[in-house]
């Protein structure tokens, strides 16, 4: 008898470990946050600490950054994600710049410190909440080599939707007429293809409701684009979400997952065109 109950406190024992273990919240990654110029625009890098400064490190590249706004606290539980997997997050203010040559620029400028001059690995991941998806592409349809993957979350990715040529129009020191005649070499869905022959992978998630970026003219209008040039892209299209601040957008396990596999140098299997129709999302 006292065999038996010495053998069944063994086994439970580790069960009892592991259930306490499971039920304690893990601590906050520590981690630095610098702040620096490049050129006219500010810009910040939040590396984790456990991180040697010696060896090439990863970087997740956020967009858009917007004073002390974005990113926000919404991104916090990803970003401890990236910073557990030792990888940092960076970002550069360049304004409303909706993917304009000045914010290109900016964009060019931020990449070239971190990688030759802060040693940061060449082929960063790009994650582009909303408007951040015009700045972003703009700047990895250009530079297609550079790029380990991009995931976005309802990104804007078609000029003529969001803000519209007459809005943009400004920040390309352009009328809205020559925007417009013009529109082709600036808009991220009519400049793909370098980015589809590079094999850059793409991961959007996308709501149905989304009436500020509208799913069918720029996630959806961009995963058709890119699959006719043969690129990788799952678009997930949650269905009930709009242009908001639901919890599900930035804690997505599977987006998380693919930013932290591409930043790593891992590959990560998208889903095909049949997987990624339309679905119900039950906020998990």
């Amino acid at each position: 008898m006292r065999v038996d109950h010495l053998v069944r406190l063994i086994l439970v024992a580790p069960l009892l470990f592991v259930a306490s273990a499971c039920g304690q919240e893990q601590k906050e990654p520590s981690t630095r946050r610098t702040e620096f110029q490049v050129g006219e625009f500010k810009a910040f890098v939040i590396e984790p600490l456990w991180v040697p400064r010696s060896q090439l490190r990863r970087w997740v590249w956020y967009a858009p950054t917007l004073g002390k706004g974005l990113p926000g606290a919404a991104e916090k539980w990803m970003f401890e994600q990236f910073y557990r997997g030792g990888i940092a997050v960076a970002g550069v203010d360049v304004g409303e710049s909706f993917g304009s040559p000045r914010g290109r620029q900016g964009f060019q400028q931020l990449y070239e410190e971190l990688t030759n001059r802060q040693g940061y690995h060449p082929q960063p991941v790009l994650l582009a909440r909303s408007r951040g998806g015009l700045m972003l592409y703009s700047w990895a349809v250009e530079h297609p080599r550079a790029v380990a993957g991009i995931a976005g979350i309802y990104p804007v990715c078609n000029l003529a939707s969001y803000p519209g040529v007459r809005r943009a129009a400004g920040a390309y020191g352009l009328t809205a007429e020559e925007l417009q005649e013009q529109l082709s070499k600036h808009n991220p869905i009519d400049r793909l293809a370098p980015l589809a022959k590079a094999g850059v992978p793409i991961l959007h998630i996308h709501g149905d409701m989304d009436t500020v970026v509208p799913l069918d003219a720029n996630s959806a209008e961009l995963a058709k684009r890119y699959r006719t040039f043969g690129g990788p892209v799952e678009l997930e299209i949650v269905a009930g979400q709009g242009h908001n601040m639901w919890e599900g957008w930035f804690r997505s396990q599977r987006l998380t997952d693919f930013i932290i596999a591409r930043a790593q140098g891992k590959s990560f299997p998208l889903a095909s065109k049949s997987q990624s129709e339309p679905r119900a999302n039950d906020g998990k």
